[in-house]
């Protein structure tokens, strides 16, 4: 490869922005290009907030990328004086099956992260306004909280502009192979290589090597009210939550006081996330509410706020994609977030930038090699 190649990053979001930004810092003459720009309201790297967590049940390298990615938000925040990383902790609740959270544990502690294992009466003391009947025990993740989503997308442009690179905001269309990538515009995007971090458009830009291997689905995320004056349900008193009950429920306090952020992990219905009307549903906003009225009894009937239709955009075994394309030695795909990736952009950015240029490939478990077995 040339000493300084020519990189084409495809989207803005967690993996693309961070992938631009590392591309152009280890020397790399980088564009980065977007349709609607970063952290945009119908990309999954948009909305307000995304929990950084370590705990991934028995699959460590999450775990050890998660550790990667916080070092790296940490350094972040000193180097553009900007706050983007609320480390208020993470609460995981734990009812009945308990096999994520015990696989969990071992590889916590040999990835080095501060944690606490709780029972449920320890929980129940340290957190009177949590409901914790059924709560047979619980880890604390000291270091967890989480991030400013829409916000840190800006953070990494404005980083990338100042290291030298070049945003353009236009779309493309899918790519030929040993061609140049074209944008809707007319233009022509040159270059040594390319990268894209698309989201839940990846499938549509290469049907045949992506398609249904990246599904968009629609999710939903609400923000309640909290009583007048209680300081209960703040990020000084409470943190991040992840219960474990009939469903994976998680939620975050204060959202610099944008509400009680609460949302169902459980895979909605498939979404387009370009043309999808981003209403919220009766049925999805009465769940929430009971589950909060039976998790935190303080805020029955709390009034709704603000309520936000995202998507994740799923692997089928919830593992990222960093491989070349197979017809393309210099055509790299990033992607399938699964509803987790966002805490991790600086660490895939920077694993991204390391295979790309050195010529490297990805862990077996991030190849799309993987798919065919």
């Amino acid at each position: 490869m040339k000493q300084k190649p020519h990189v084409v990053v495809v989207g803005a979001g967690a993996f693309g922005g961070w992938t631009a930004l590392y591309l152009q810092r280890q020397g790399a003459r980088v564009t980065l290009v977007d349709a609607w720009g970063p952290g945009n309201a119908r990309a999954s790297s948009g909305g307000e907030t995304r929990v950084i967590r370590a705990t991934y049940g028995p699959r460590a390298v999450y775990t050890h990328l998660a550790v990667r990615a916080l070092a790296l938000w940490q350094e972040h925040e000193r180097r553009w004086k900007q706050r983007l990383l609320h480390p208020i902790g993470v609460l995981w609740l734990v009812e009945d099956d308990d096999a994520y959270e015990t696989a969990a544990l071992p590889i916590l502690k040999e990835a080095g992260t501060r944690f606490e294992q709780l029972t449920g009466a320890e929980t129940a003391k340290r957190y009177p306004q949590i409901n914790c009947e059924r709560v047979r025990w619980a880890i604390f993740e000291r270091d967890g909280g989480y991030l400013t989503a829409r916000r840190a997308c800006a953070a990494v442009l404005e980083g990338f502009l100042a290291a030298g690179g070049v945003y353009r905001q236009v779309a493309v269309q899918p790519p030929v192979p040993g061609e140049a990538v074209r944008a809707t515009d007319g233009s022509t995007l040159a270059a040594d290589v390319y990268v894209f971090a698309c989201g839940p458009w990846l499938g549509k830009l290469f049907p045949d090597v992506i398609g249904d291997r990246v599904r968009a689905t629609r999710q939903e995320v609400f923000f309640f009210g909290t009583p007048p004056g209680d300081g209960r349900f703040t990020e000084e008193a409470l943190p991040v939550w992840a219960d474990h009950g009939n469903h994976f429920t998680y939620g975050i306090p204060g959202n610099e006081w944008r509400g009680f952020k609460v949302a169902d992990d459980a895979r909605g219905p498939v979404f387009d996330p370009t043309s999808g009307e981003r209403l919220p549903s009766p049925e999805a906003l009465r769940s929430a509410r009971d589950y909060v009225a039976v998790r935190f009894p303080a805020l029955k009937d709390a009034p709704l706020l603000e309520a936000r239709v995202c998507q994740y955009e799923n692997s089928p075994d919830e593992h990222f994609i960093v491989d070349r394309h197979p017809s393309a030695e210099n055509l790299w795909l990033v992607g399938g977030g699964s509803g987790h990736g966002f805490k991790h952009g600086p660490a895939v950015g920077e694993l991204v930038a390391g295979l790309v240029l050195t010529g490297r490939q990805a862990d077996p478990q991030f190849r799309l090699s993987r798919f065919a077995q």
